[in-house]
């Protein structure tokens, strides 16, 4: 059917057009589209429309321009979660039928620095036990964690078995149970250390999760921060009027 049988604006028409080829597999994922002068023709519209449409593709995610060297089918997220959900990285994985998977890097004691002290104010703390992993789904990386808990909750430093969920072992061995986790998200671009680790190149942005979770005390009993691979996950908030 010509573009121009439907009686909406064009650039909408264009806007539809590009996504069903995308979604019946004509664009690939991270594959290039062709030039604005061949799209426009094959399109049969002019190429401010054309741009127009690319424009609005561009905010909502759906393609990425990179100047000087075109555009592309951006890569749709496998996970995808409501922030307001406190749902494990395991958990997610699981949701899209993936293998969830662990690197250890490092678990180790540490002074705390400013910043943590003042996420765990009400708990004078003085030092913390650190968790560096890397999490994987069917062995590719999409997630690196830091896990920051306050020692004076701990029992001793081994309360933890590498294998082992995390929020499992702090309700098992210290008898508090994570209710709710206040969250800031960030988005940044390439990592020099973490997104090699994440295996990432330049164009693959991060998304950071900082949260601060708390017990059925209202205490704040562990400060995680999330480096997610932006290609692989997308989180989104549920508003409603109060």
């Amino acid at each position: 059917m010509s573009i121009r049988a439907d009686h909406r604006h064009l650039y909408l028409q264009v806007i539809d057009r590009i996504k069903r080829d995308i979604e019946k597999g004509t664009y690939g994922e991270k594959q290039k589209l062709p030039s604005e002068f061949e799209l426009s023709k094959e399109l049969g519209v002019s190429r401010a429309t054309l741009r127009e449409a690319l424009r609005v593709l561009e905010e909502e995610s759906v393609i990425v321009r990179k100047h000087g060297v075109g555009t592309f089918v951006n890569t749709k997220p496998l996970f995808t979660s409501g922030i307001e959900q406190l749902d494990s990285i395991t958990s997610m994985i699981k949701k899209v039928g993936k293998n969830p998977g662990t690197i250890v890097r490092s678990s180790t004691r540490i002074l705390a620095s400013e910043e943590v002290k003042e996420k765990f104010a009400s708990l004078e703390v003085e030092d913390i036990f650190l968790i560096e992993r890397v999490r994987t789904a069917d062995d590719i990386p999409v997630c690196y964690c830091l896990d920051k808990i306050p020692m004076t909750i701990l029992p001793s430093v081994d309360f933890w078995e590498e294998e082992e969920s995390l929020m499992v072992a702090l309700s098992k061995r210290t008898k508090r149970n994570i209710q709710y986790a206040v969250t800031e998200i960030e988005p940044i671009g390439y990592h020099e250390e973490i997104s090699p680790i994440l295996q990432c190149g330049p164009e693959t942005a991060l998304l950071i999760l900082k949260q601060v979770h708390y017990d059925q005390y209202d205490q704040p009993i562990l400060y995680s921060i999330n480096y997610f691979r932006a290609d692989k996950f997308s989180f989104h908030v549920l508003r409603k009027r109060g």
